[in-house]
């Protein structure tokens, strides 16, 4: 099932790491809201900090929202 949203954070791995996809592309795993942060500055969104990330509709969140990092 293909998302409609630009960026997917996928489930927890066993390491407590999630991967992220942006604009279909993986850009590395994350380990907390921090890092997904990071890879959207990354991406191109600049002013996006912490609160954006946790309540962007732009956002999938597999396996947990932005508050699960253990497998």
């Amino acid at each position: 099932m293909a998302s409609d949203r630009p960026v997917v954070v996928y489930p927890p791995d066993e390491d407590g790491g999630r991967r992220v996809r942006i604009d279909g592309q993986i850009s590395g795993r994350a380990y907390s809201v921090r890092d997904v942060v990071a890879f959207a500055q990354e991406a191109g969104l600049q002013h996006w900090d912490e609160m954006d990330v946790v309540r962007s509709a732009l956002i999938e969140w597999r396996g947990g929202g932005p508050d699960v990092w253990t497998h």
